[in-house]
């Protein structure tokens, strides 16, 4: 029979099972790298501190607060030098303590949470979880920096931005609703517009001339004005959003098919620091729009990545239908040459041979419109094509036809 008993204070987990007295160990090696690893909440952060080979040495809890920033990194550097630290929730509520770290000249990396095989291995705590960040660092698994807080405004207008059109859209929706159920009288004066044409005449209803339902049109009038409020609201947002985005990233601005809101997305995602994203290839994964492997055996295939930010993927869908449609001053972005049907491709050879009649051997015809070969050329056109002698081409197909009723001799 196995028997939990809970560790005392100042004890840490060494191997599974057993647990060792080394929280004032470390005090005799003020010298020696450590690499830490912080679990983040709203109101605590717990710490953890390990050897530069993993071996666990001491963990504490502090508050989210200024004091707190530095009682934790005081912790950290009393058990020797700090080489890096591992931080999860460094854009959400780690983000106080990175913005602390940075300052105190910590190097700072952001790591995601446990693997759900290793939870259910080995459970779920707040030194558990601050154990395993400082193990993602120390073993390589985590290498990212985090986001520069370059983009906070960003993030925060963007989201202000859209609840305003969320909350416009609730509004339109509840205006269309009340009118399909209003008395006749209120219906015909009111009907059904599309855009802000929906908007005008209820904004300017008075209810008291109506005392069978003014407390209808009060709510018409209400809802009318808050679409209007919020309708301001979302343009003064985003022209603010478009200073920020436009200082930040000129050129992905000024790029074709990119937005405000398509651009605050994108650097929000990518953050002001892009040097954090090494290749190419790991931005699209970040946006889920690199393809994921999925071969077993014989069979090779990719399928579509259900992962990454899917705003970011948005985004990217966005820009791919702005540039796919008709544009005045750039190059249109094709299609793949096998999906592409043009004209020409009517009098392809390939196309051709469909309607070449029977027993006739393959003849290189000219383009439509330019004059039949002679029969010095080729016999068999001479003798198949007599009437297409120096008279223009149409295609094939008008010869087929007229082959049909004049077969070909055996």
């Amino acid at each position: 029979m196995t028997v939990l008993s809970a560790s005392p204070a100042g004890a840490t987990f060494g191997k599974e099972g057993s647990s060792s007295m080394t929280g004032t160990a470390s005090a005799d090696l003020p010298d020696e790298l450590v690499v830490s690893g912080v679990d983040s909440h709203s109101s605590t952060l717990h710490v953890a501190v390990v050897t530069d080979r993993g071996g666990h040495l001491d963990d504490a809890e502090f508050p989210t607060k200024a004091a707190g920033y530095a009682a934790a990194i005081g912790f950290l550097q009393a058990h020797g030098t700090v080489t890096a630290v591992g931080v999860e929730g460094t854009s959400s509520y780690g983000a106080g303590f990175t913005r602390a770290a940075r300052q105190a000249g910590l190097t700072v990396v952001e790591v995601n949470r446990p693997d759900t095989a290793e939870r259910r291995r080995i459970g779920k705590s707040d030194p558990i979880d601050a154990y395993a960040a400082a193990r993602a660092v120390v073993s390589g698994r985590a290498t990212s920096a985090p986001k520069d807080s370059a983009v906070d405004g960003i993030r925060a207008l963007q989201t202000a931005a859209r609840s305003a059109v969320k909350a416009r859209t609730a509004a339109l929706n509840q205006i269309t609703h009340l009118l399909v159920t209003a008395p006749d009288p209120i219906r015909i004066k009111y009907p059904a517009q599309p855009g802000d044409k929906r908007i005008a005449a209820p904004a300017q209803i008075r209810p008291a001339t109506d005392h069978e339902n003014t407390a209808l049109l009060t709510a018409l009038r209400t809802l009318a004005r808050r679409v209007q409020s919020l309708t301001e609201e979302h343009t003064a947002l985003t022209a603010e959003l478009d200073k920020l985005v436009t200082g930040l990233g000129p050129g992905l601005r000024a790029a074709y098919g990119v937005g405000t809101d398509t651009a605050a997305q994108l650097l929000i995602t990518a953050g002001a620091n892009p040097e954090r994203l090494r290749t190419q290839a790991s931005f699209a994964a970040l946006c889920g729009a690199a393809p994921v492997p999925a071969s077993s055996g014989k069979t090779n295939r990719h399928r579509l990545s259900r992962g990454g930010d899917r705003a970011a993927n948005a985004a990217l869908y966005r820009i791919a239908l702005t540039r796919d449609g008709p544009r005045p001053t750039h190059t249109r972005v094709r299609r793949p040459a096998d999906r592409r049907r043009s004209h020409q491709d009517r009098d392809h050879p390939a196309a051709q041979a469909r309607h070449r009649p029977r027993g006739l051997p393959a003849a290189d015809h000219p383009r439509p419109g330019a004059p039949c070969r002679g029969p010095a050329a080729d016999p068999a056109i001479e003798e198949h094509h007599p009437h297409h002698r120096g008279e223009p081409l149409r295609g094939l197909a008008r010869c087929h036809l007229q082959h049909r009723a004049r077969p070909a001799p055996r």
